[in-house]
């Protein structure tokens, strides 16, 4: 470790966090700034340990995205491999998942402490949001609410510094990027914002909600959050990828602790993903899913009913027999 660069301004932590391939990542020489390193060394780091970093936790940007952030004067510092004085790669980005793999690789109180405070950090950016949708517009809410739907916060921490109309139009400014467009999805025909659409499916369950998806995160959890209280949610997965992990699961049943979830193996029988409503009732119905949840929105998919419930009705029940998982 060269350097001991404590950054504590949480305004300036934002600074430094990007939309890029919608989602929202910190930079390399950034992250080595905040820990104290030089590039060179922070990224040999990774490096050693790279089985920790997949393709979802850690990603190199590509030279039209570097050229597209500078042109945008997001980034003034960047400098690649054929501009003078430039790095001889292009720089790594890394998502609020790679961040807390950091805490894994990176040693000593320094990083402890700079690691907290990033975790806090992204996690405030999703819940801010939410607690205050009735104080923006929709299409400020719909375009927030997706890119950063895989993070949690304590609002207590920061309702101190921003509770007034002027902080949230920075929040808008800071973290939204205009020219991503909203995301939709086709919820039996229609166009629907994503988000939206899985309001209104999960909105009809009275008494129970099976999701079946291999592929989890936190925003599975997120859009969860408004289900009827007194709705069991049972999720069937085999968490591939280790998309959710204990912590974020933990931190989501602090902040609703209203919300009932279970989660039991698929046992690697299922390639589609399902929503089944109240299962065994009058009020059943069962939705098929082209995409996971937790991509709500980031391509194309559909959402569709199925009118053959009795398809089904022999998988579920054998599921529904299976172990719980650990994630």
């Amino acid at each position: 470790m060269e350097n001991e660069i404590v950054i504590h301004s949480e305004i300036d932590l934002r600074s430094k966090i990007y939309t890029i391939r919608g989602i929202q990542v910190m930079l390399d020489f950034d992250l080595a700034e905040i820990y104290g390193y030089s590039v060179k060394a922070f990224n040999q780091q990774v490096k050693n340990n790279i089985e920790k970093f997949d393709s979802d936790f850690r990603f190199q940007l590509n030279a039209y995205e570097v050229l597209e952030l500078s042109r945008s004067k997001i980034l003034t510092s960047i400098q690649v491999k054929g501009v003078k004085g430039g790095r001889a790669y292009l720089p790594y980005a890394f998502t609020e998942q790679g961040i807390y793999m950091l805490m894994t690789v990176l040693r000593g109180d320094l990083a402890i402490r700079q690691s907290k405070m990033l975790i806090r950090l992204f996690k405030g950016m999703k819940d801010f949001i939410i607690e205050r949708e009735h104080l923006i517009g929709y299409d400020e809410v719909a375009k927030l609410a997706v890119q950063t739907a895989e993070n949690t916060k304590d609002i207590s921490v920061i309702k101190e510094n921003m509770a007034t109309k002027a902080d949230i139009a920075q929040i808008i400014e800071d973290f939204s990027n205009p020219e991503i467009k909203k995301d939709f999805l086709f919820l039996n025909g229609r166009s629907v914002e994503a988000d939206l659409a899985y309001q209104e499916i999960y909105s009809q369950a009275k008494k129970t909600i099976f999701v079946i998806d291999n592929y989890i995160g936190l925003k599975t959890l997120v859009l969860l959050k408004s289900v009827p209280e007194n709705v069991k949610i049972t999720i069937f997965t085999d968490n591939l990828k280790k998309g959710l992990h204990q912590k974020e699961h933990d931190d989501f049943c602090k902040e609703y602790p209203n919300v009932l979830v279970s989660f039991k193996r698929t046992n690697g029988i299922f390639h589609d993903r399902y929503i089944i409503i109240d299962f065994g009732t009058e009020n059943e119905i069962i939705y098929h899913c082209g995409a996971s949840s937790k991509d709500a929105g980031n391509k194309v998919s559909s959402i569709m009913t199925s009118d053959d419930h009795e398809l089904y009705k022999s998988l579920i029940k054998n599921i529904l027999k299976n172990q719980e998982l650990v994630l």
